[in-house]
């Protein structure tokens, strides 16, 4: 079992940044990928950014390029998501997930572990 958890959402102004981290326990011995979903109300869960064990390999959302960026520290087996230049349209519950493997897919049935969520909500 792996156990995930999310800090750092919150309010935050439209054009404002915000960082969010996962931090993972549990029977993580083995590579894994880590991603960034998020959903707003009424709608499904969509694919924000994935990257790869190693922190070589990124998959960003056409929607999030150029603002979001993703890392990790394996060491404290923590993903970090930074976002800047937030807009109304980044309102969301964001979810930490984990797969195992080196592939980052974009489709949610693909991970195996997801946090609760952080809620992130950009005002005008």
């Amino acid at each position: 079992q792996v156990q995930l958890v999310e800090s750092g959402g919150g309010l935050v102004q439209a054009g404002g940044s915000l960082s969010l981290s996962c931090a993972a326990s549990g029977r993580t011995v083995s590579s894994y990928s880590m991603g960034w979903f998020r959903q707003a109300p009424g709608k499904e869960r969509e694919f924000v950014v994935a990257i790869s064990w190693s922190g070589g390999s990124t998959v960003y959302a056409d929607s999030v390029k150029g603002r979001f960026t993703i890392s990790r520290d394996n060491a404290k087996k923590t993903v970090y998501l930074q976002m800047n230049s937030l807009n109304l349209e980044d309102t969301a519950l964001y979810y930490c997930a984990f797969k195992w493997g080196s592939s980052l897919p974009p489709r949610p049935n693909d991970y195996d572990y997801w946090g609760q969520g952080t809620q992130v909500t950009v005002s005008s």
